[in-house]
């Protein structure tokens, strides 16, 4: 049975950083392009950052440089460090491959 499942999110003032994990089963993700999407309140779900299979990492234009995406392979296991966390990247954070999605983890930046 396939499943991803989010954490690593909560409330962090601006300037700061959260990791988000996303744990997952029923398949290997370091064979698959794996994704961080978010979608903010009364927007649609963008793409925030991807890993290919051999590595290769894509960003959106306004998290490049403040975020990472990675993965741990030995844990199934991909992550998204978030740092310089802005109020506009306040959202539901969901990991996605294989057109497979996980619950969604929620991201709040505010003071």
């Amino acid at each position: 049975q396939v499943q991803l499942v989010e954490s690593g999110g909560g409330l962090v003032q601006p300037g700061g950083s959260l990791r988000l994990s996303c744990a997952a089963s029923g398949f290997i993700i370091s064979i698959y392009t794996m994704g961080w999407y978010r979608q903010a309140p009364g927007k649609q779900r963008e793409l925030v950052a991807r890993i290919t299979r051999p590595g290769t990492t894509n960003y959106a234009d306004s998290v490049k440089d403040r975020f990472t995406i990675s993965r741990d392979n030995a844990k199934n296991t991909l992550y998204l460090q978030m740092n310089s966390l802005k109020p506009e990247d306040t959202a539901v954070y969901y990991c996605s491959g294989v057109n497979y999605w996980g619950q969604g983890t929620q991201v709040t930046v505010s003071s």
